[in-house]
């Protein structure tokens, strides 16, 4: 052998001796004990970690009465978590069935999909799969998406943590309140709603099963945009989803075939703020704020808030304003027409339910909510609660006659009135003067000076006392004859409540905007809408009958109709700034105001007069109107109910001191005096069917009254304000 065979020799041997089977066995299994005990390391280093930000976002989810979305708030994830007994059976098996079918037998892993993902990452081939159902929800709850190898080691080893240390149904859970499923939800709830209009617990096997199915590209499987490709292969794994199933023992095969696509509803618009959306959801927060559900607890999201809000009577609304009111305007052309404000609360008197609220043009247009705003007056609608007052406190007049409908006053414009240290002489609407109305006369017509004098009989005190027990906000108005006018704060909602009282026959009723508040870990205690006697039945079933009238055929004449009952009054305000109508039926209280709001910076109240070239501004004009329209819409046509009233105080008539007629022995007098005396008690057999004019006022001025009523004709709207006069507090609005 020479010496170079001798040299290929040894290289030959040698390379057979570094490459011996069992050097390289024992490479082998040297790297199996460095990769076990790397994993061991990282095992015993990597520790379950808290939920990702992301993982923890929610929305505030709003709903109408009917449980139907009305808006979703908060920065969070289109997600609203919801417990997983709430989710059918099936639709819990559909996830399992199309996405890991050995979920409840696995350890949480699977290693060949995963390692299958690590090589897909480290070749740059892409998306790993693979990923069991608890690999998928450590991704989701407890990691990022990013597709590093680093993040698929950590979610290996936390998901045998998680699967040791949690339940299989808790896991699931996890799972479906976190994935995405495209139309930006996320969650099962989300996207129940998005896909079908429901709530998760109302999804049937098949729904459940292409929420499933979705999962494997929402993108291109959401049936609204996927082309024909995508909606095959959807089809396909829906399919392939419930025949899982069917393997699994979870459905019959019978039932699996009787079974159809379900084509979900297209996609609709995220709700956003837009129209009266943002003042029902601030409605809804300041009833939450006021039961101690505070802005940040809000802001942390996960909450589902049910209105008390019913969908069609707020479409109702909306449109009634839309019909009687923004159709008539030239907001662009009419600097009045711009200025102008409409605010509307309507509520169930039974309950104090707000079952419809008009807040103005829109939320992102307008920011103050002119139903629950008050800055503006209430006028001539607190003259219902003077008369409350007074038989409620069962007060007599000057002459000391019991006041109830039937009394009669002194109805001179400008008249001073009696009995009070501060000095008030309210101007009449248009300074007509009446000839000794009755309280229900001047309740119709709105008589200013009837309403000032009866403040002074009650006082001032007494009527703010049966004020604030009905509803009435503002506890720091002054207690003057002028409280007559309105002059103190209320708003929209404030006074539906009132009158929601007045129509509960004297129980206090409350608006509440929230039937229910819920989080997954608190609740909000709703508000009582109901409450007790505020005004004796006997005193709000009399001042019903009195605005019964009022309706028929005085000021608010306008929502007069046979299809329901009703009662109610207007009110303009001083300067015509704001013009109200309140009102209720047996069934709905609901009250409409206008108010004049500068559109210069900084606002200001200013004058409807001219609005819509309809002249002064008033209560019984376009208020009434939208009321009316309103109010027929909601009641569905009209209502049979009728006002169940008992004990209706008529009060005392100032008896003549020569009566005309001497009644026969044999007559027995009648136990309720007449609504107006007969001709033959008057001292003319003729009443006058004008009222006086003010510079001749008849009646006595030293607040005795007349015991000559007398018919007047019907002023226009009822409410008219004058200016400020001196000596009259300056307030003399209607």
């Amino acid at each position: 052998m020479g010496r170079a065979d001798a040299r290929r020799a040894a290289r030959s041997g040698g390379r057979r001796r570094l490459f011996t089977w069992r050097k390289l066995l024992g490479t082998f299994f040297g790297l199996c004990l460095l990769v076990m005990g790397g994993f061991a390391a990282l095992y015993l280093f990597v520790d379950v970690p808290a939920a990702n930000a992301q993982a923890q976002e929610q929305s505030n989810v709003y709903k109408y009465s009917d449980g139907s979305v009305l808006a979703r708030t908060g920065s969070g994830a289109n997600r609203e978590i919801v417990d997983l007994a709430v989710v059918p059976k099936k639709v819990q098996h559909a996830f399992v069935a199309a996405e890991n079918k050995s979920f409840y037998r696995d350890q949480g892993v699977d290693l060949k999909g995963t390692t299958r993902g690590v090589l897909n990452t480290l070749t740059g081939k892409g998306k790993q799969g693979g990923s069991t159902i608890t690999q998928q929800y450590v991704k989701n709850y407890y990691l990022t998406q990013d597709r590093t190898v680093t993040r698929k080691l950590k979610e290996l080893v936390i998901s045998l943590k998680v699967d040791q240390r949690m339940r299989k149904d808790e896991i699931l859970a996890g799972y479906l309140n976190t994935v995405y499923y495209g139309r930006g939800a996320s969650g099962i709830q989300a996207a129940a709603q998005a896909y079908y209009g429901v709530d998760a617990k109302d999804l049937d096997v098949s729904q459940g099963a292409y929420l499933a199915a979705l999962l494997q590209a929402p993108s291109q499987y959401d049936w609204a945009n996927a082309s024909p490709t995508g909606k095959k292969l959807v089809k396909q794994r829906w399919a392939y989803t419930l025949d899982n199933m069917v393997d699994e023992g979870w459905l019959d095969r019978a039932e699996r075939d009787k079974l159809t696509f379900p084509v979900p509803d297209a996609p609709k618009a995220a709700s956003g703020m837009q129209g009266q959306t943002g003042y029902l959801v601030e409605a809804a927060n300041q009833e939450m704020e006021r039961q101690g559900v505070t802005e940040e607890m809000r802001r942390a999201g996960g909450w589902t808030i049910t209105l008390n809000i019913d969908k069609k009577r707020q479409k109702q609304l909306e449109k009634s304003v839309d019909r009687q009111l923004e159709n008539q305007l030239d907001r662009d052309k009419s600097q009045v027409d711009a200025t102008v404000q409409a605010g509307a609360t309507s509520v169930d008197p039974k309950t104090g339910k707000v079952v419809a609220l008009y807040g103005g043009v829109g939320a992102t247009e307008h920011y103050i909510s002119n139903a629950t705003r008050r800055d503006y007056q209430p006028a001539s609608t607190f003259k219902p609660l003077v008369l409350a007052s007074a038989l409620e406190n069962e007060s007599t007049t000057q002459d000391g006659d019991r006041i109830g409908l039937d009394t009669v006053y002194d109805g001179t414009s400008k008249r001073p009135v009696v009995g009070s240290d501060t000095p008030f002489a309210p101007q009449n609407e248009d300074d007509i003067s009446y000839d000794s109305p009755t309280v229900q006369r001047a309740m119709d017509k709105s008589i200013n000076a009837v309403f000032a004098q009866m403040v002074v009989d009650v006082t001032p005190a007494a009527v703010k006392k049966t004020a604030l027990a009905m509803g009435v906000p503002d506890k720091n108005f002054p207690e003057r004859p002028a409280i007559t006018l309105g002059t103190m704060n209320a708003s929209t909602w404030d006074m539906a409540g009132v009158y929601a009282t007045l129509d509960n026959h004297g129980k206090k009723v409350t608006p509440t905007v929230v039937k229910s508040a819920v989080h997954r870990d608190r609740t909000m205690e709703p508000v009582d809408g109901t409450g007790g006697q505020a005004i004796s039945r006997a005193s709000a079933d009399t001042v019903t009958k009195a605005l019964t009238e009022v309706v028929d055929i005085g000021s608010g004449r306008e929502a007069n109709t046979s299809a329901y009952d009703a009662a109610g009054k207007t009110g303009t305000s001083e300067d015509n700034k704001a013009a109200w109508f309140a009102a209720y039926t047996p069934e709905l209280s609901t009250v409409v105001a206008l108010y004049g709001e500068s559109t210069k910076e900084g606002g200001g109240q200013v004058s409807l007069t001219g609005t819509a070239n309809s002249g002064r501004a008033n209560g019984g004009g376009f208020p009434a109107k939208i009321w009316a329209d309103y109010t027929l819409g909601a009641l569905g046509g009209g209502s049979d109910a009728a006002f169940d009233l008992r004990g209706v105080e008529r009060g005392e008539v100032p008896v003549p001191e020569t009566p005309s007629v001497t009644p026969s022995e044999t007559e027995e007098p009648s136990e309720t005096p007449s609504a107006e005396p007969t001709p033959s008690e008057t001292q003319s057999e003729t009443p006058s069917e004008e009222p006086t004019p003010s510079g001749t006022p008849s009646g006595t001025p030293s607040g005795t009254p007349s015991g000559t009523p007398s018919t007047t004709r019907d002023p226009e709207g009822g409410d008219q304000p004058p200016g400020e006069r001196p000596g009259d507090e300056g307030l003399l609005g209607q």
